[in-house]
């Protein structure tokens, strides 16, 4: 098992590339569909990105045990509000992962008789589902950081070499919205793989949330969202660092 996880380990940044690839020819596409004179074009991208997807299938196939591993840690997490939300999730995207090994054997012809559209939404939704919870914990950290944050700079206030342009969320004739503002932007700025993950199930949720219905977008927000998802996606996998820990 140890074994096997190590060599789909390999394979995660290579899925990544190749899923930044997918979601560009996704984007480009939309971009130069409204042209008259890139058909020609168009129809290279479709294929290209056709092409990467298929690949990334047989890419995504250890993603299962990985998704399984996630959640035996999160169950270790010491704060019930992540522990939840990440057990959860991690559930719900290991089912999402078996119905996307049905769908690959449906494309591949080894599983004819599969329902696709219906297998298709049930994907769709563990994945949302999945997303939805991994976000309800990203708040939560953000929530945390903005308190710590908070009390960080009142303690600045009552030292008297405290510099007052330093935090302007202090200001009492700040307005609310600007101040709430800001203090997101110090909690975020603080903490580098808080903001990674919040930026990349953001944009990941918007196809779901399109394949469902719940809320329509086209290809090209679709596509931008994928690709700023699958670079943040690089970061993480180029710089284990910068992935959100489960405390």
């Amino acid at each position: 098992m140890d074994a096997f996880i190590r060599f789909t380990n390999q394979t995660q940044g290579q899925d990544r590339l190749f899923r930044a690839t997918q979601y560009t020819c996704m984007l480009l596409r939309y971009l130069l569909e409204p042209k008259a004179d890139s058909e020609t074009v168009v129809m290279k991208l479709k294929k290209l990105e056709s092409s990467v997807s298929t690949s990334r299938k047989w890419l995504r196939l250890g993603n299962v045990v990985h998704a399984l591993q996630a959640t035996q840690q999160s169950i270790r997490a010491t704060d019930p509000v992540p522990r939840i939300c990440l057990t959860l999730a991690g559930l719900n995207r290991v089912i999402y992962f078996i119905c996307d090994i049905v769908l690959f054997m449906r494309s591949t012809g080894l599983a004819s008789g599969v329902n696709q559209e219906k297998w298709r939404k049930w994907a769709a939704r563990f994945y949302y589902y999945s997303l939805l919870l991994s976000l309800v914990r990203d708040l939560y950290e953000v929530s945390l950081q903005m308190k710590q944050v908070a009390h960080d700079r009142a303690k600045r206030e009552k030292s008297p070499s405290q510099d007052p342009l330093r935090y302007s969320v202090a200001d009492k004739e700040t307005e609310w919205l600007q101040s709430l503002l800001l203090l997101l932007f110090h909690s975020v700025k603080r903490h580098p793989p808080l903001f990674l993950d919040t930026v990349k199930n953001s944009c990941d949720i918007l196809n779901p949330l399109d394949q469902l219905g719940i809320y329509k977008s086209n290809p090209g927000i679709i596509g931008l969202g994928g690709l700023v998802s699958s670079v943040a996606g690089i970061i993480t996998v180029a710089y284990p660092q910068m992935k959100l820990k489960t405390q």
